[in-house]
């Protein structure tokens, strides 16, 4: 038998089972031309909906982030330069000798970092005063000691900020890679955490909690640092 779907002529599949008797029952017909759809349950469909509404807000956070990123960089960030970077930059170039701006170079890098205050200006005034090696030699030497002094500083709040780092346990597991393995794998880990985007200040203090070791410590800081460096220099 045939039926018609859509102007079509579709043929009907049966399966026959069971055998033919005396009576001309030619046994029981099982049709397979025709199959019901089953539907998605209400819970997999409010699952699909909520796995997509979860990516158009991902979406619009990004392209938000994006926008304000680019008005910052296009407006926002050259306005705070030319008002208030670059005046102070001129006036310290011009009010200084040499050997006094060198002091304050080293003192800003060597303590900014401890009271949680950027020394990337100094970092500049250094490449535009004494020129890039010696500006990069003055500013190594500080940012030892600016690792180091809140290295020693958190000591003094161990159990503060482990306690801390616990609240975290997302955030705090990249950190506490630096403390376990040897003392190559600790200068490898510190190395790539003062690479990457990790808060430069906030690793100073969380580093003693992860018990990583002093020396690993700071000759992977210093190494971290030296693309940071040479740009500020460049610049």
């Amino acid at each position: 038998m045939n039926h018609y779907d859509e102007g079509e002529v579709v043929p009907d599949l049966r399966l026959r089972f069971g055998e033919d008797n005396h009576d001309g029952d030619k046994g029981d017909y099982m049709d397979l031309g025709e199959r019901e759809t089953e539907s998605l349950p209400p819970s997999h469909r409010r699952t699909w909906r909520g796995f997509l509404w979860y990516w158009i807000k991902l979406a619009l956070l990004f392209s938000c982030l994006g926008l304000l990123a680019g008005v910052c960089l296009k407006w926002v960030w050259p306005y705070f330069m030319e008002k208030e970077i670059i005046p102070i930059i001129n006036w310290e170039t011009t009010t200084f000798s040499h050997p006094v701006l060198a002091l304050l170079v080293f003192i800003t890098v060597a303590l900014f970092p401890t009271l949680l205050f950027p020394s990337t200006p100094s970092m500049w005034v250094a490449g535009m005063t004494f020129g890039y090696a010696y500006g990069f030699l003055l500013i190594i030497s500080g940012v030892t000691i600016g690792v180091s002094l809140p290295y020693f500083i958190g000591s003094l709040f161990h159990h503060k900020i482990q306690v801390w780092l616990e609240k975290y346990p997302k955030n705090a597991s990249l950190i506490r890679l630096a403390g376990s393995g040897n003392w190559i794998h600790q200068l490898r880990a510190v190395t790539l955490i003062r690479i990457s985007p990790f808060p430069y200040i906030l690793y100073n203090y969380c580093a003693v909690a992860t018990n990583v070791k002093y020396v690993p410590y700071v000759l992977g800081s210093l190494i971290g640092v030296i693309p940071e460096i040479i740009v500020a220099i460049y610049t």
